[in-house]
């Protein structure tokens, strides 16, 4: 009989040993209970009170649970727009290499700008629970973020809201922006070419030319499907941007036309 349970208690284990299969099952009995607590998980994973709790911090990271005393309860909804959540999902491994290998190049306790956007959306889901840096941001999203895992200080730029990209826009954002300073904007665009940085609408305009203003440094965050894809709006040119991060080399065609393109691309390496 104890052989049967210990056999048993193996198996459920086993398993439970890979970690996606760990949070799937996580999620679905915060789905089905809205809050289980983390002595429930251990005892039905089968694994130690840390893996579980990395777990958890891992899932509310990606914004799909919330870790409240005790264990973890579901979100009431989505906090994010059906637009933001569409967009997050397109190149969602792109990003999340962009969004991994950015968030291991800044300082702990760095004072960084993020622009809108999901691809800079994932520098701040990929950061360590031991970031202890200013974010300055008028994303919605990244302050919601920020907040759910306690990572370190947060300067929201308000103004008028942006629906589809959940960011605050407009003279008033541009004014907030007076009298900061960052080492780091992290920067998104709808599409890029050998002429430079291009954006979906004109009102985006001023408050990412506000934020460029106040960087030491421009870091452009593009997924490879920027190289092809196509936007109005001229942003500015190459001589703003201080590096680039991708997630594959830039198209040839590109490279021909723009030789400095090269000197300042990372291409981050997919998981």
């Amino acid at each position: 009989m104890g052989d049967q349970r210990a056999e048993a208690n193996e198996a459920t284990t086993l398993r439970y040993d890979s970690a996606p299969e760990r949070r799937r099952a996580i999620l679905s009995a915060v789905g089905d209970a809205g809050f289980v607590s983390v002595t429930e998980l251990t005892r039905r994973l089968g694994v130690s009170d840390m893996t579980v709790r990395r777990d958890l911090r891992k899932l509310a990271q990606q914004g799909s649970v919330r870790i409240v005393h005790g264990g973890v309860s579901a979100l009431s909804q989505s906090p994010h727009s059906p637009a933001f959540t569409g967009r997050a999902e397109e190149h969602a491994t792109g990003k999340r290499a962009i969004g991994k290998a950015v968030a291991r190049s800044l300082s702990l306790r760095g004072t960084i700008a993020v622009d809108a956007g999901t691809t800079t959306y994932a520098v701040v889901q990929a950061l360590p629970d031991s970031f202890r840096g200013t974010v300055v941001t008028h994303s919605i999203p990244v302050m919601q973020l920020m907040l759910s895992r306690g990572l370190g200080r947060v300067v929201g730029l308000g103004g008028e809201l942006l629906g589809e990209s959940q960011a605050f826009i407009g003279p008033r954002t541009v004014a907030a922006v007076a009298g900061l300073r960052v080492q780091t904007l992290l920067l998104g665009a709808a599409a890029v070419d050998d002429q430079g940085i291009y954006v979906s609408t004109d009102n985006e305009r001023p408050t990412k030319l506000a934020l460029m203003s106040i960087a030491d440094r421009v870091v452009l965050l593009v997924d490879s499907s920027k190289f092809l894809a196509s936007a109005p709006v001229h942003l500015c040119g190459w001589d703003e941007i201080s590096a680039v991060v991708t997630d594959a080399p830039p198209p040839n065609a590109v490279l021909e036309q723009l030789p400095r393109l090269a000197e300042i691309v990372e291409v981050a390496g997919r998981d």
